[in-house]
């Protein structure tokens, strides 16, 4: 009775975990982009702190110690930027650190003696049948390809921050960009459009693969997503090997 009471209270929590970094993770774009269109540094702080608390909650709910010693340094940090006037710069940093970061996942993964993380996914979505040669090199390219799509948004995302005006990168270190952009149009590009690219490169990959490689484990889109969630810790886990 017991154990079942805590398996009822770990599963309410997991689903309450859930719903909260959904809620953090749709807020964080709209609270970015209007922290850019209202001009208003307390919005800007707000849509900061959104963002620490992705990185943050997770690791407080686990009861690390490092993520609580953080968390006033973080707050400490936002009470800063709220009375400086570089509060705008996190959020100019942030996608080009999120896709590169993105980018270097899938890129690590590439060097010699590495199985390209799409190729790990692959062998374990198929186990314990194994792939063929054939889908290994399709998963090396698609691994190459989604490494060289991120860091063409990171350098996308950094080149708008750059020209953005007002109060583009280049205009806050005093210098005059050749061209400009306005802000919205980067906030609308690095908050939005942004990550509808990705998920239309996600989207188009997968229905390029269903129809190259009609047979595969999975019964749909949503199977596959199901099935990666659950062999994720193992793929990032380096757990798979060339001949597994």
């Amino acid at each position: 009775m017991a154990a079942n009471t805590r398996q009822i209270q770990g599963l309410r929590l997991k689903a309450l975990m859930v719903a909260v970094m959904t809620t953090l993770v749709i807020a964080y774009p709209v609270l970015a982009h209007w922290a850019v269109v209202s001009h208003s540094v307390a919005v800007t702080v707000a849509s900061l702190a959104v963002l620490a608390s992705l990185a943050l909650v997770p690791r407080l709910a686990a009861r690390s110690v490092v993520a609580w010693v953080l968390l006033p340094i973080v707050v400490i940090a936002l009470a800063l930027l709220g009375r400086g006037n570089i509060a705008w710069l996190p959020l100019y940093a942030t996608p080009v650190c999120v896709n590169l970061f993105g980018a270097w996942i899938f890129g690590h993964t590439l060097a010699a003696g590495q199985v390209p993380l799409i190729e790990r996914l692959a062998r374990l979505m198929h186990e314990p049948d194994g792939i063929s040669d054939e889908i290994a090199r399709y998963a090396r390219n698609v691994t190459l390809a989604w490494t060289v799509f991120l860091f063409s948004l990171a350098m996308l995302n950094l080149t708008l921050a750059l020209l953005a005006s007002p109060g583009g990168v280049l205009l806050m270190m005093g210098l005059q960009p050749p061209v400009t952009v306005s802000v919205e149009t980067w906030s609308l590009f690095a908050n939005f459009l942004n990550y509808v690219l990705a998920g239309v490169f996600f989207l188009a990959e997968y229905i390029y693969r269903q129809r190259k490689f009609p047979d595969q484990p999975y019964r749909n889109l949503i199977d596959f997503l199901q099935r990666a969630r659950r062999v994720g810790p193992r793929v990032m886990g380096r757990a798979v090997k060339p001949n597994g």
